[in-house]
This record gives structure tokens, C-alpha cells and sequence, in this order.
């Protein structure tokens, strides 16, 4: 299991803590997502073999979001 941590632009509220979740949540071998709106960030526990560009990928799709690997 890794722990990968993205710096995420674009959030305003707990509508996008909660759309965030959901997508990532839908990934298989995501076993876990937690989005803290106030530092911008999301913590993601995930299988070795989820890449966390595809992570990124689904993240900036949702919208005006800007996703950076930290």
C-alpha cells in the first residue's frame, strides 16, 4: 500500500472536498481518500500499481483544478 499526497488549486468548498472523494474513491486500488480543503490537499492510499499520474488525470478532469504529485 502507498500513500501518495497531491497540493490541489481550486477548491472552494466542501462540495469539491466531497466530488474529489468520490472520483478518487472510484479508482481501482484506491483504498482510501481524505481532501483537507484548508491546505489544499488531498491524502490518497492507493495499490503500487495505481500510477498517481492517473489520479492527477481524473482530479483535473472534474473541472478547473490544478493537481501537483507532492
Amino acid at each position: 500500500m502507498k500513500t501518495t499526497t497531491f497540493g490541489i488549486k481550486g477548491m472552494h468548498c466542501a462540495s469539491c472536498k466531497v466530488l474529489i472523494e468520490d472520483v478518487c474513491q472510484e479508482i481501482p486500488g484506491v483504498t482510501s481518500c481524505v481532501v483537507d480543503v484548508a491546505s489544499n490537499t488531498a491524502r490518497i492510499e492507493h495499490d503500487a500499481s495505481v500510477d498517481p499520474d492517473t489520479i492527477r488525470r481524473e482530479i483535473e478532469g472534474l473541472g478547473e483544478y490544478k493537481v501537483s504529485i507532492m
